[in-house]
């Protein structure tokens, strides 16, 4: 680990312009930045510490929809009442994420953040990751790449987005809060993330300096909301394929669906295509694998992981029975 200097930030104003300056990298609850630093794949010469900026509060707003501080811890939010009760699919898919101990510290807007977990992008030695060296190439492509993206990737990058709650929110149609120097905006989590074209290293639509405050729900949309994870273990390894889904049903016809993946793309992925097949067509599974087909129909395998796009395909549609098998 290369050295640093080191800043407790009083208030968010503070902390944007010590992060403003060139080097410099926010630090809250650090369990995927410190990997990172002593890797020596992010090395920044300055830390800006906001774990304890007042940003701790999960709120229901006007709109009757929920405002989550970007300090409130992962454990916190997936144990929240309100949480659970109403928008069960985050809470599940946090519960699904890392461990214990790691959701205690990790916050909502680290979690946000968090790199990818490809193992090109960890290994420093003489294979390229653009990820970390810009123009290096990507070893993943003609490599191992079991675990890498069939959706959303270029030549330049193939590597996953690792986080569950963020494939939760995109079916929730969360925003951003983001506060910086010159003002706080809000933007979509759809919009937030950007594919890798020929830029992966840029990964957010971040500003230098800019942070993330709050995570915006809306009021909890109609219908039935679960998290589907498949991994490797049961317990603390990232998803081969996740699926978020909130659909409801009138008379067994789907009224509205949401239907979002993780583990198969490089950036949380909402399928507006698969949620266009399911309504209006009758709650079956003939109706789930049309939908699947057509939610995959632009996924490239590089190999190793071709196997995903059939195990994205069944893992929607069983996401889907098992949400509405009560109905």
């Amino acid at each position: 680990m290369k050295a640093f200097t080191y800043e407790r930030a009083a208030d968010a104003r503070t902390a944007v312009k010590a992060a403003s300056a060139n080097g410099a990298k926010y630090i809250s609850g650090g369990t995927n930045l410190l990997d990172l630093m002593k890797l020596e794949i992010e090395h920044p010469t300055h830390l800006v510490d906001i774990s304890r900026l007042p940003l701790k509060h999960i709120e229901r707003t006007p709109n009757d929809g929920l405002r989550i501080e970007a300090q409130v811890s992962n454990s916190d939010l997936a144990a929240d009442l309100h949480v659970r009760s109403h928008y069960p699919v985050l809470s599940e898919a946090l519960v699904a994420g890392a461990s214990g101990q790691l959701r205690n510290k990790a916050s909502v807007g680290g979690n946000l953040l968090q790199r990818t977990r490809c193992p090109y992008f960890y290994y420093d030695g003489p294979q390229g990751c653009n990820k970390r060296e810009p123009g290096s190439g990507c070893s993943a492509i003609d490599g191992f790449n079991r675990s890498h993206a069939i959706l959303g990737a270029s030549e330049a990058c193939i590597a996953t987005n690792p986080s569950d709650m963020a494939v939760a929110l995109a079916a929730l149609d969360a925003e951003i809060e983001l506060f910086g120097r010159d003002q706080t905006r809000v933007i979509s989590i759809l919009d937030f993330y950007k594919v890798p074209g020929d830029t992966p290293h840029i990964e957010t639509v971040l500003e230098p300096g800019e942070m993330i405050t709050a995570v915006l729900l809306p009021p909890p949309p109609p219908g039935r909301q679960r998290y589907r994870k498949v991994r490797d273990r049961a317990s603390y390894a990232f998803a081969l394929v996740s699926v978020a889904v909130v659909v409801a049903t009138e008379r067994d016809t789907i009224s509205s669906a949401r239907v979002a993946f993780g583990g198969i793309a490089t950036k949380p992925w909402r399928s507006l295509t698969a949620e266009r097949a399911l309504t209006g067509k009758p709650a079956t599974m003939e109706t789930y694998r049309l939908a699947a087909d057509q939610a995959l129909a632009g996924a490239v395998g590089r190999g190793h992981n071709d196997f995903k796009i059939e195990l994205a395909k069944r893992t929607l549609c069983d996401t889907l029975a098992r949400a509405l098998e009560a109905e």
